[in-house]
């Protein structure tokens, strides 16, 4: 038989492990509480905005353009198909700076951050079209647990592939097989601080886009003039960012008066 103090030690060490499972089941649930808090205390809250300002400006690029990347068809599935866009010499090229004739810079996100209350979010989905082996449009903007619509109008099947990535890593959020031209839809979900999202057709490397997440209904996005408007925002200070997929992130302060205008530019060279 075994003796008395080996059964006193088993039902001590057992207590102190289930005394230890209770603290960490405490601190889990206390720390799920904080963070719930947290983030409801950081939600976007809509209200009506009376009186709201505007934020206006230009991004423009200087310096000389980046060369565009250059892919050879006959090396991937369906040359034929996807030369319907190529240089005529059996390459397709994937310009990832777009710049207007007074150099105005497509495709940049412009974004208030930090905003806590303000007009109605009413952004409800992403729509992607996969046209001729190219997403449209190039640069999207994206919201967390709405969905991502992609639909192909192509006669042939994409690889669709989508990541999220920070300053150092690239994580893989979702990876469809096949993108039959009967269209698919997922619903994205971001993790962390990373917002910054990439989209790439397995089969067709040369199709490639981008994405940002914005928390909030205050944002634009540049066509080749470079321009943007923002516009009823609670007059304030805040801080206006300006992101391209590939040349980086700009940011400046700006204070905006009720009724009131400011303008602002943002300046991008290659990197």
């Amino acid at each position: 038989m075994l003796p008395r103090l080996f059964f006193f030690n088993i039902m001590v060490n057992m207590t102190v492990y289930a005394s230890r499972c209770m603290s960490s089941i405490c601190r889990a649930i206390a720390l799920s509480v904080f963070l719930s808090g947290s983030i409801a205390a950081w939600a976007y809250e809509e209200t009506t905005v009376s009186n709201g300002g505007t934020v206006t400006g230009t991004v423009q690029f200087s310096g000389e353009l980046p060369l565009p990347i250059s892919f050879e068809l006959r090396r991937y599935p369906d040359p034929v198909y996807c030369g319907a866009l190529s240089d005529g010499s059996g390459y397709r090229l994937l310009r990832t700076v777009a710049v207007g004739s007074q150099q105005g810079l497509k495709d940049v996100i412009v974004t208030v951050e930090g905003i806590e209350k303000g007009k109605p979010f009413g952004f409800t989905e992403t729509k992607l079209e996969a046209n001729i082996c190219q997403f449209v449009p190039f640069v999207s903007v994206m919201r967390e647990h709405h969905p991502l619509t992609v639909t192909n109008l192509d006669q042939v099947s994409h690889d669709l592939q989508i990541y999220e990535r920070d300053r150092e890593h690239v994580f893989i959020m979702f990876h469809r097989p096949a993108l039959t031209k009967s269209g698919t839809s997922d619903v994205v979900r971001f993790t962390g601080n990373r917002r910054d999202i990439s989209m790439q057709c397995g089969m067709h490397p040369f199709m490639q886009g981008h994405g940002l997440a914005v928390e909030n209904p205050y944002y634009a996005i540049t066509g080749l003039e470079g321009s943007f408007e923002i516009k009823d925002l609670p007059a304030g200070t805040y801080r206006i960012k300006a992101w391209h997929p590939t040349l980086g992130e700009k940011e400046q302060s700006v204070t905006v008066a009720a009724n009131g205008t400011t303008s602002l530019g943002f300046s991008f060279t290659a990197k």
